[in-house]
Formats: C-alpha cells, sequence, structure tokens
C-alpha cells in the first residue's frame, strides 16, 4: 500500500511537479532540496509506501524517523512565474513494481491540484569526474523542443543512454499517459556511489532558473551540500545494508539491482 498524508491543502492554480528524488549524485534531491529552502517552500503531504526499505532511521541517538516522500508548495510571486510542486525524499521504491505504484500515487495527487506538466531530475553517470557538466534532456513531446530552446539544456539522452530508471523515467512516461506533460533534465556526473556532485546540481538548477523565471542564490549551494551530504549518505549505507540483509534472505545477488541505479 502507497499512502499520502495531506497536511493542509493549498489551492493551487495550474502548477508544474518538481521531482527531486534520491539517485545517482543525488542531483535531483539537492536540486529540489535547495529550492525548498531558497523558495521558502511549505511542506504539506507526506507519501509513504511498503514499498520503501523495511528500515527506521535513529535521528540524535534515540529518535525514530520512518523514510517517506514529501510535497511542496511555492506559489508564484511575479507575472510570468507558475505555483510549484515540489517532490523530495528519503528513498525511492525497492522493487520495479513498487516504482509503478509510488508513481501513480503521486502523478493521481498532483492531477488532482490541476497539474499538467512535470520537469524530473535526475543525473546521468559518465564513469568520469566532470569539470563543467553539462545539462541533458528528454521530453515526452517533440513539439516541446522550441519550448525549451535557450535553456542550457542538451536533448540528447536518447543518444547517450537507452532508459531512464525509476520515478525520473516514469513519471514522464505514466504523466503522458494521463496527457500530463513531461520533461526530464540530467545532470552529468561521475556516478561514483558516495559522491554527491554539487556542480551537476548547479547546471540542473540554471536550466530550471530560466524554465521557472525564478532567480535562486547559488552561493550557498555548495553549503547546503555538505549539510545534506551526511544525512543522504547515512540513508544510503542503510540501504547498502537493507540489499543485503534481503538478497541474503533470497539468496540471490544485488548486483543487477544495484545497476539499475546509474542514471535517473
Amino acid at each position: 500500500m502507497t499512502k499520502i498524508t495531506v497536511l493542509n491543502k493549498p489551492k493551487l492554480k495550474n502548477p508544474i511537479l518538481i521531482e527531486g528524488l534520491p539517485g545517482v549524485g543525488n542531483i535531483g534531491r539537492v536540486a529540489v532540496g535547495y529550492m525548498i529552502e531558497e523558495l521558502g517552500a511549505k511542506k504539506f503531504a507526506e507519501l509513504r509506501s511498503k514499498w520503501f526499505f523495511p528500515f527506521v532511521m535513529l535521528q540524535d541517538s534515540y529518535q525514530v524517523h520512518l523514510v517517506k516522500n514529501e510535497f511542496h508548495y511555492c506559489k508564484a510571486k511575479k507575472k510570468g512565474q507558475r505555483d510549484l510542486i515540489l517532490l523530495i525524499g528519503d528513498c525511492q521504491s525497492l522493487a520495479p513494481q513498487g516504482h509503478y505504484e509510488v508513481c501513480n500515487e503521486i502523478l493521481d495527487f498532483a492531477k488532482s491540484f490541476g497539474c499538467k506538466e512535470v520537469i524530473t531530475l535526475g543525473g546521468l553517470a559518465t564513469g568520469e569526474l566532470e569539470k563543467e557538466p553539462e545539462a541533458i534532456g528528454a521530453l515526452t513531446h517533440k513539439e516541446d523542443l522550441k519550448k525549451y530552446k535557450g535553456t542550457g539544456i542538451n536533448f540528447t539522452a536518447g543518444e547517450r543512454v537507452g532508459y531512464i530508471v525509476g520515478a525520473a523515467g516514469l513519471l514522464l512516461g505514466l504523466g503522458k499517459e494521463r496527457g500530463i506533460r513531461g520533461l526530464c533534465i540530467l545532470g552529468e556526473t561521475s556516478g561514483f556511489p558516495i559522491v554527491t556532485d554539487p556542480k551537476a546540481a548547479e547546471v540542473v538548477l540554471k536550466s530550471l532558473m530560466k524554465i521557472l523565471n525564478i532567480r535562486l542564490d547559488m552561493s550557498k549551494l555548495k553549503q547546503r551540500v555538505k549539510e545534506m551530504e551526511k544525512f543522504i549518505k547515512r540513508v544510503e549505507n542503510l540501504q547498502r545494508k537493507a540489499l543485503m540483509e534481503i538478497s541474503k534472505e533470497a539468496k540471490a545477488p544485488t548486483k543487477g539491482k544495484e545497476q539499475l541505479r546509474y542514471i535517473g
């Protein structure tokens, strides 16, 4: 079961859903987390699922934290801007079938607020340290290419990778079936498991600022990444241990599952 708990219901006008769940380089999570902080976005709902990792985290030596995804909103402040629904979280689904269930719930929830557009964020692993990473894009509708001209996005995702794993890809594919237009922005990153990539997150954020007509003070991004990194790495370590335990019980290797994280 996947359940969304609404804490308060904001009135939103034609909002865009921006997804930033954990993935390669944690680019989406870092980018959306930074947007939430800089824009002063307010949390209004939480998503929990049986498909998330079967553990709770312990904070401050004793406090229990159940892994979840969170929805935040930000109202447009001037002409040319849009209301935003910002999705961030501790994790994605543990199993492939869970990805479909969670993404369907997210899209149904977003559409209930009149959402007709989604932008997903993620990382594209190159295997090398990128000095000047690019923002690589993919679209649900070819005619939207003109719309994103001049945003710094290189629309060559189809030439670089064969598929986009997890929420970054499924929200676009499943959203298209609901009449929701979609864009995926992938920041080039090394793909090393322990690296949270602020440079790639910055590239993605710069493109987003142009698309959304917003301004963010990027000078605090590196410091924010350092603050987030400890928590992110702790979650990743716990997930890795959980996968090892689950694979032991199932008597199956985790290599195939880990490979699915190379992009998204």
